[in-house]
């Protein structure tokens, strides 16, 4: 289904130095070597469209196509972008004695994950430009919207992964049409790789915050939780946070949401989660500084988190002290404790980054850093199906089966 698109962009600006640069042409950073910012006219904006306005529409993130870039809806590349769901962690809440404990489930986005919102508008604004082949580093996820969405859109797609990447994320990057290399190294290497060869190889960098699209995607979080919501957010959001995109895109959509006068209370304060293995952000909020120093020998099970240097480190650092948020660090032993609780227990089956965030509130609430009457919503950005999970089954023979008594005796 296609609709009129209006777009209100008024220009691209860069991140760190507020200097400008005109709208409508392929960029990737500025010219300080900082993520670019989409801009809008947010007057214009906030006349043309109104919270009841959204109501009569789809329930899915083109919804807030005002609120984007895209200018000509024959560009916009669709695989089935739904709002996703917010499921109330009952266990989790009352265990921890919690007003209020939300995951928001991005798990049921194309291809199982958050990244579907970044490569959606990336990959749409590929078509709009005339990008014609496209490249990114991934740690799994990114890669697989990637591809699926320039498959969509009829762009040549090329990924590369460290080698030790989920199998299920490499074979379903390929199967989706991509081009895809593994490589020893972790993320930020196969970053440099695919910098290094936009002259020699013709492709358009995707990497995280190195364009300015994929965080207008990500916004679409905020957006939607704001509209979930009915406009009043909830006191604590916490992200487990790589590059950050999609902190950086929420606190980039309130701030808008605030400037048309559609929010009006206090904004939440957002927290960046991390594994202890890879706490870049962690360290540099802990010591108050502006730049994360990069993770020297990065390991996590939470692979999507292990991200060793932000581009965006700054911006991530900023909204966590603009909204009054910080940063925690969990340990893998923990968050795989902690998605096993949350899965038999709330019957939720996090992805080891959602489980970090689940155990990043417990952990946080010991450190009393979250009051029991705050209202927490929990970021589960993929589904747990596309990570490795134990076999905690159990074999019998039909032919000679053990008697139903000690099965059931057995599970109690």
């Amino acid at each position: 289904m296609l609709f009129d698109c209006e777009t209100f962009v008024s220009h691209l600006e860069c991140s760190e130095t507020g200097e400008h640069y005109p709208a409508d042409q392929i960029a990737n950073l500025s010219r300080a070597g900082k993520p670019l910012f989409v801009r809008y006219d947010l007057d214009r904006l906030g006349r043309a469209v109104t919270p009841e306005l959204l109501k009569t529409r789809l329930p899915e993130f083109w919804r807030y196509r005002e609120f984007l870039p895209v200018r000509h809806k024959e560009n916009i590349v669709r695989l089935g972008e739904v709002m996703t769901p917010l499921l109330n962690a009952r266990f989790l809440e009352q265990s921890l004695g919690q007003r209020e404990v939300i995951v928001k489930d991005e798990g049921r986005l194309p291809t199982g994950s958050f990244k579907a919102r970044g490569l959606a508008l990336a990959v749409s604004m590929a078509r709009e430009l005339g990008i014609s082949r496209m490249a990114i580093p991934t740690n799994g996820n990114a890669g697989a919207a990637l591809a699926a969405y320039c498959s969509q859109a009829g762009i040549e797609s090329y990924v590369f992964c460290p080698d030790d990447t989920p199998d299920i994320n490499i074979r379903e990057i390929a199967l989706l049409g991509a081009s895809t290399y593994t490589a020893a190294g972790l993320i930020n290497d196969c970053g440099r790789f695919v910098t290094a060869g936009i002259e020699k190889a013709g492709w358009f960098d995707t990497s995280t915050l190195k364009e300015p699209y994929r965080i207008e995607g990500k916004k679409t979080m905020g957006l939607e939780l704001a509209e979930q919501y009915d406009w009043e957010l909830p006191d604590v959001i916490l992200y487990p946070t790589g590059g950050g995109t999609g902190l950086i895109g929420m606190w980039k959509a309130f701030a808008e949401l605030k400037e048309i006068g559609w929010l009006t209370g206090k904004l939440p304060r957002m927290v960046s989660v991390q594994a202890s293995g890879c706490a870049p952000i962690v360290d540099a909020w802990e010591c108050d500084l502006t730049h994360a120093e990069p993770w020297q020998n990065a390991h996590t099970v939470a692979a999507g988190i292990r991200v060793p240097a932000a581009i965006g480190d700054f911006l991530i650092l900023n909204a966590i002290r603009e909204s009054n948020g910080f940063a925690i660090a969990v340990d893998d032993d923990d968050i795989v404790a902690t998605q096993r609780d949350i899965a038999q227990k709330d019957g939720l089956l996090l992805c080891p980054e959602g489980a970090a965030t689940a155990t990043a509130l417990i952990q946080a609430r010991e450190r009393k850093l979250i009051d029991p009457d705050e209202r927490v919503v929990l970021f589960n950005c993929a589904t747990g199906l596309k990570y490795p999970m134990p076999d905690d089954s159990q074999s019998m023979s039909l032919a000679n089966p053990p008697a139903y008594r000690d099965i059931v005796n057995r599970t109690e």
